[in-house]
């Protein structure tokens, strides 16, 4: 292959650009002084070899598949602007010639055009102004611009920055990690958090892409975090504060505890307060029992009054009320860093809040199996041991758990341990439900009409009626429901004196069915023989419609041994 004219070559030279020309084989035969220089690839060289990257696109305009190409693409590190062209002789393909352009170059030129030097003046006033530091680098991390933010921050100017390279201001201890050189390497977005002469930074690296899929930039926004940290720390000594603030809540929400009126009748209410008092000068564990909404947490409440504990702290955890994935953490706490999100010093749990004190956990049911390990160890030592930390601490905690579960049957399950039912079933206290305290329902319902009374600053007084009807209700929500009801009734209650038609629809509904009224009167029959008639009666229907005495007592509104009695009474047993 003959060498290019001199004339030919000058005229390459003179371009100022890199220009290569190849023939059919794709071999290249000319190349200007620029192309040696940066490329160190001249003529007789395959371009296949030489850049094996741009060779498709001048394939395919040698063979006529494409008229002409352009493309973007990095070579020798640089990114280049490409032109391949064909080259004719009377009207063939003989060769194609190649002229690329640093796009560094490309910029330059085209910040000439007005229309850009517009935008780029916009985009120059945007990034200046930002709060945040933003590094502009290119695809191997040199970094090409740095605006006022990031030169405050490093106390450097931009001119000290720019052109160098990130792995070079790592090795002069610039900086001892570089978003954008990992970001430049992984191809994908990174987060850094640094401490750099006494101050937090986090740095973002985001990699920017072309047409083509090709790394070009990374955009490192970063900001220092120093002052954030400090609030942080400071948001900490205000919760310690709070803490003190919710102890001094406990103690007077325990001394409204000693004003509050437990209303006990039946003998079943009356037994478990008498249990509830007795226990409370032990520091056993105790297992509250009975449905939902019967008072399990006022029984607690009494024990911790009535204990050595009562100057310490009362801590309530409903375990059913907290996400699994938190449980643990609320409850023996958790170190710096022991999981996202997590506070950077850590945080103390409700066992180490309730130190010296009483620890109340409600609906213990809902407690995760991996939570029901660490409790048992607890109550087996006293020891607690934090999320994230390998040491344990000491704790001085009287539990109390309640339920509204069968924990028998969850055992059974393989729901709840069976080594800590039996830990925390030391002492069981039974609560009953209101359908079994039936002493107690209108002594309640006075009560909680006239606390709710005094609330709203009007005196309301139910009928006769209305309090028959209230007070034959079998209350399915226990207490909590009751107290719902009466609260409902004197706020929506039109007049002082609620009647029938101001009772909720499930109250009259029963009231309704439960009208005698029209039952005629036989002659010669006495009013208890009338009264043993219909409850035989009642007792008959009730025996078809239920499977057992329990079933038939929670809907006639009694407890089992009157059922057991009345069925003897009457020949059912």
């Amino acid at each position: 292959m003959s060498n290019p004219s001199p004339e030919l070559q000058a005229l390459a030279d003179a371009t100022g650009r890199i220009l290569l020309q190849v023939d059919r084989t794709g071999t290249i035969t000319l190349a200007s002084s620029l192309a040696r220089q940066q490329l160190e690839i001249g003529p007789g060289t395959r371009l296949a070899s030489a850049l094996p990257s741009v060779w498709p696109q001048v394939d395919a305009v040698l063979n006529g598949r494409l008229e002409q190409s352009e493309l973007t693409h990095q070579v020798a590190g640089r990114d280049y602007f490409i032109g391949v062209s064909p080259q004719l002789d009377n009207g063939r393909i003989c060769g194609a010639v190649c002229i690329m352009v640093d796009s560094r170059q490309l910029d330059s030129m085209t910040r000439k055009l007005p229309s850009f030097h517009a935008l780029a003046r916009e985009l120059d006033t945007i990034i200046d102004s930002s709060s945040d530091g933003l590094f502009v680098c290119d695809a191997d991390a040199n970094v090409i611009r740095v605006n006022p933010a990031s030169e405050r921050i490093h106390n450097l100017s931009a001119a000290e920055i720019v052109g160098r390279n990130m792995r070079e201001l790592i090795a002069s201890g610039f900086i001892d990690r570089s978003a954008a050189l990992e970001a430049s390497q992984s191809k994908k977005r990174v987060s850094l958090l640094q401490d750099k002469d006494g101050r937090k930074l986090i740095s973002i690296a985001t990699p920017v892409f072309d047409d083509q899929g090709t790394l070009i930039r990374v955009v490192v926004s970063e900001r220092d975090i120093t002052e954030i940290d400090n609030l942080q720390r400071e948001l900490e000594k205000q919760e310690a504060i709070r803490d003190g603030f919710r102890d001094q809540m406990l103690a007077m929400q325990q001394s409204e505890l000693e004003s509050r009126q437990i209303i006990a009748r039946s003998p079943a209410m009356l037994r478990a307060l008498q249990q509830a008092i007795k226990v409370a000068r032990a520091d056993s564990s105790v297992l509250i029992l009975g449905e939902s909404g019967v008072g399990k947490g006022l029984i607690a409440d009494l024990i911790h009054q009535n204990s050595r504990r009562c100057q310490q702290p009362l801590i309530k955890i409903n375990c059913g009320a907290i996400p699994e994935s938190l449980i643990e953490a609320e409850l023996f706490g958790y170190e710096k860093g022991a999981f996202t999100g997590a506070q950077a010093s850590g945080k103390p749990g409700h066992f180490e809040l309730a130190d010296g004190g009483t620890l109340f956990l409600d609906e213990i049911a809902e407690l995760p199996l991996p939570s029901q390990v660490k409790l048992l160890r607890f109550l087996e030592d006293g020891r607690i041991t934090r999320l994230g930390s390998t040491g344990s601490k000491t704790v001085d905690v009287r539990v109390l758990a309640a339920t509204h579960r069968n924990l028998e049957e969850m055992v059974e399950q393989g729901r709840f341990r069976l080594d800590l039912y039996y830990r925390l079933n030391v002492i069981p206290i039974q609560v009953p439900a209101v359908r079994e305290r039936r002493d107690c329902v209108i002594p309640l319902i006075r009560h909680y009409i006239d606390h709710f009374s005094q609330q709203v600053g009007e005196k309301k007084r139910l009928t006769r009626a209305a309090l028959d009807a209230l007070a034959s209700y079998p209350y399915p929500g226990n207490v909590r429901e009751l107290m719902n009801i009466c609260e409902r009734l004197v706020v929506m209650a039109e007049t002082e004196t609620i009647d029938l038609s101001d009772l909720p629809a499930q109250v009259g509904a029963r009231s309704a069915s439960l009208d005698f009224s029209s039952l005629g009167w036989p002659a010669d029959v006495s009013l208890q023989q009338a009264l043993d008639q219909v409850e035989k009666s009642l007792l008959s229907q009730a025996r078809e419609r239920f499977s057992n005495q329990t079933e038939i007592a929670a809907a006639l509104g009694v407890n089992q041994s009157t059922i057991a009695r009345k069925l003897k009474k009457h020949g059912f047993g």
